[in-house]
């Protein structure tokens, strides 16, 4: 990690970069995406099948924790595998398979085109507000409309407005409700405003939304508690039934019990969903919010980017996010957006194959005079957190960037 330089107001880095420089600097990065495209093979597929795999079966074990979550020893290892379920089929699969990383392998099964997921957003909203939008304009004041979810201030040059006085209140609601948050926003209130969006789309995506909501409302606090509660009630009536004991009023008894011993259990495999539901929301927004919005990371003009050359874009992609160090558990878990500058580089190659880039990534940045923002997962999200507080209010100032990577034994003073 480097350290950061101690200037009041950031030069841009792509300030010192010619023309020519910039060009070859996209041959290069170019060079690195067509050798690890040529490279893809069964390795790549075996993993995204395993891993398809391990999130089906963390799904399963957790419901069927989840059939006895009246007892709390059930109920916290039912929500805890719900949990990991839910965060890996958002993060590594879903966000990825949804970004065309797997469309190579022509499998009708796990490609852009097809794929849904367990979240709010619908594949087709998401795709344009995150594939299309967010990684086309990324970090330009105006433009992407991921810089702050157009409702928080975390950029001093973006307009204050007193409602920014409640963002950290809204922050911790966006938080515990992510998905919710997204979707929303995938609506493009500012397309709606203006005009742009045309009264059918708008029905059509609300509809998406709708439906989205109505399937996780049904599937996670309806069902799935429904079958907790009958299982539980199917068990308790038997075993009221078995007890010795005057047979006067027996029925009523195994009734009640079973009644009883089923509403606690829905309650409770209801409770155990929604906390899976809030933890993978969390992380995802804990996860985001660290790979684009920390000190490190660089915004732009509309005016710094017009005429953008491929090299240009490749260097806002680099400066405009930052990595967060982890182990490789942590890295499964984040989809691989620990890695979010090679993600911003190519965001259509296999997650997977981001830690083998991120050394050739870090060599152009020490050749080129370029950053490379990354640090530790507590030191990312302590400074958003700050950013989000302190930007609430009128005014604040830039805080200072890393300047030049120089390699790992020699960080910038």
């Amino acid at each position: 990690m480097n350290a950061m330089t101690t200037t009041a107001e950031p030069v841009s880095p792509l300030a010192h970069l010619s023309a020519e420089q910039l060009d070859e600097l996209a041959r290069e990065f170019d060079a690195i995406r067509d050798r690890v495209a040529a490279d893809l093979g069964e390795r790549d597929r075996r993993y995204i099948e395993s891993m398809i795999a391990m999130q089906r079966r963390l799904a399963v074990g957790g419901r069927m924790a989840l059939l006895f979550a009246r007892h709390r020893p059930a109920q916290a290892a039912g929500a805890t595998a719900l949990s990991m379920a839910k965060i890996l089929e958002n993060m590594e699969i879903g966000h990825n398979v949804l970004h065309g990383q797997w469309d190579w392998m022509n499998d009708p099964r796990i490609n852009s085109s097809t794929w849904d997921w367990d979240t709010a957003s619908t594949a087709e909203a998401w795709k344009h507000s995150h594939n299309y939008v967010h990684h086309t304009f990324t970090n330009i004041l105006g433009k992407d409309k991921d810089l702050g979810y157009e409702i928080m201030r975390i950029d001093p040059q973006q307009k204050w407005h007193p409602v920014y006085l409640l963002q950290p209140l809204y922050n911790l609601l966006l938080m515990a409700f992510f998905e919710w948050g997204v979707a929303v926003h995938d609506l493009d209130f500012e397309a709606i405003r203006s005009g742009r969006k045309s009264k059918a789309q708008i029905k059509r995506e609300l509809a998406g939304i709708r439906d989205k909501a109505k399937s996780q409302i049904i599937k996670d606090y309806l069902a799935w508690p429904l079958l907790s509660a009958l299982a539980t009630a199917a068990l308790d009536g038997a075993l009221e039934a078995r007890r010795p004991g005057r047979r006067r009023g027996r029925a009523g008894r195994i009734v009640r019990r079973a009644l009883s011993g089923g509403g606690a259990s829905f309650r409770s495999a209801a409770a155990a969903n929604a906390s899976a539901n809030i933890v993978r929301n969390i992380w995802a927004y804990a996860i985001i919010f660290c790979g684009h919005f920390p000190d490190q990371t660089y915004t732009f003009t509309q005016e710094e980017v017009e005429d953008e050359s491929p090299g240009g874009w490749y260097v806002r992609q680099l400066a405009g996010a930052a990595n967060i160090e982890g182990s490789p558990l942590f890295h499964v878990a984040s989809g691989n957006l620990g890695y979010q500058v090679e993600h911003h580089l190519f965001p259509d190659l296999p997650s997977t194959r981001y830690a083998e880039i991120a050394p050739q990534v870090k060599q152009v940045c020490e050749r080129y005079g370029l950053p490379y923002n990354s640090g530790p997962f507590s030191q990312q999200l302590g400074m958003v957190q700050r950013t989000i507080l302190r930007l609430a209010f009128p005014g604040g100032s830039q805080r200072p960037k890393p300047g030049p990577y120089r390699g790992e034994d020699h960080p910038v003073l």
